[in-house]
């Protein structure tokens, strides 16, 4: 194994994955800290936690086992991956994981970018942007947990972390990787660790990671690494050679959790033609729906690929946090969802699209899934992937990615090819 990957969640870590197949690396995505060695084909491993919520000691604690892990499989370089809205506290937890991987490392120049130029995320003079709009004006100031009420990058991380923040801005971004990397050593010699890095196409990204070819430790969304597998070709390490993709047959399911806006208009195209169960917030803490109900009305429509969700504008949700409380109905949403996939999996539905950061790691733990092999993309961002071991195929999307039309499109990604 080459390059080691540590993701915050399961659907940014399929994202990452996908974005490394593509750029020709040998991929494998582990979920949770694996048990056994990878196998030696394996050129990337991306160990997926569910570390973006949780406290920030805990998030330290796991994304550092999952380094050790990766430096036993022999990496010489470590990604960290999260959200490429940044999605974190003014506590954390990107920055403190960051610097405990770091300090891990002894790494120093240690780029933070969270640009996605294919999804409409671009990071310049240090304020990341989605499409038009400033990250604090795109939806995401609603975020149920993490809520992005800055879009300065620079500013939100200072408040996550003992150091200081250092930035190359866009004009020397523009000048190519060699001048990417002369920027980033005098940030270092200003004392800099974590330094942003500004990024608006995908050859920026490119530039970014030529010049980050003998850094340990670069942190940012999955475009970050597009650059990075072109550097272990140059050195005739990969060996360019994909597994082949097989989908799955069987009866599909729909389970989305995310309230994000892209995710609601998701939700009300698809269920226009195809049936649908709401789970409301009220309905799973006064116990009025459970997981019999859920799976009753799926196999109803078992032909049919029907959709629950519980995927609410952002007023709903926020009187419905007021009303139950935050983590508490945050736990049992995710609990129901990652029961329901376990049942409907036992049931025979083989193929699971799954909506949501939160949602996706719920369903992955409800589905026991260990590793996954990356398919084809779905939309920029997503991809298909088989379950190893198991006939049964997914697909975790994050709440903001996806077309209008992603639900469908998955489902047809999904299936055995004819």
């Amino acid at each position: 194994m080459l390059l080691g990957c540590i993701g915050d969640d399961f659907t940014g870590s399929s994202d990452l994955a996908n974005t490394l197949v593509k750029n020709g690396m040998r991929t494998t995505q582990y979920c949770g800290l694996p048990q056994a060695d990878a196998g030696a084909d394996v050129e990337a491993g991306v160990v997926a936690l569910k570390t973006r919520s949780i406290p920030v000691e805990e998030a330290i604690e796991q994304s550092l086992q999952a380094l050790e892990w990766l430096q036993r499989q022999g990496c010489t370089q470590f990604l960290f991956k999260y959200c490429s809205t940044f999605d974190s506290t003014p506590e954390g937890n990107i920055g403190p994981v960051a610097e405990a991987l770091a300090d891990r490392l002894g790494a120093r120049k240690v780029i933070v970018c969270p640009a996605f130029p294919g999804a409409g995320r671009t990071l310049y003079q240090g304020h990341l942007f989605v499409q038009d709009r400033l990250l604090s004006e795109s939806g995401m100031e609603n975020h149920p947990l993490t809520p992005m009420t800055d879009p300065d990058i620079r500013r939100w991380l200072g408040l996550q972390v003992k150091g200081s923040v250092g930035h190359v801005a866009y004009g020397q971004v523009a000048g190519g990787a060699e001048t990417i990397a002369a920027a980033l050593t005098r940030e270092d010699q200003a004392g800099h660790r974590l330094i942003v890095v500004d990024a608006l196409t995908d050859d920026d990204l490119t530039a970014i990671g030529a010049a980050a070819h003998d850094i340990p430790l670069l942190t940012g969304g999955s475009g970050i690494a597009t650059g990075l597998p072109g550097n272990f070709r140059k050195r005739g390490l990969l060996a360019d050679a994909r597994e082949a993709w097989e989908g799955v047959d069987g009866p599909a399911v729909i389970l989305s959790g995310s309230c994000s806006s892209a995710t609601r208009r998701q939700v009300e195209h698809y269920r226009q033609t195809h049936p649908s169960f709401e789970v409301t917030a009220d309905a799973v803490m006064d116990s009025n729906v459970d997981v019999d109900t859920l799976v009753h009305f799926a196999e109803k429509h078992r032909d049919a690929v029907p959709l629950v969700y519980s995927s609410a504008d952002p007023a709903t949700v926020k009187a419905a946090q007021a009303r139950h409380g935050t983590q508490a109905l945050a736990h049992a949403i995710e609990t129901l969802f990652s029961d329901l996939a376990g049942a409907l999996a036992a049931r025979g539905f083989a193929r699971i699209v799954s909506a949501g950061g939160e949602t996706s790691g719920a369903v992955v733990r409800g589905l026991d899934i260990e590793a996954l092999q990356i398919g084809p993309e779905i939309d920029p961002g997503v991809p298909a992937m088989r379950v190893t071991g198991k006939p049964l195929a997914v697909a975790l999307k994050s709440g903001n990615f996806g077309a209008e039309d992603f639900f469908d499109k998955a489902v047809m990604a999904l299936g055995a090819q004819t």
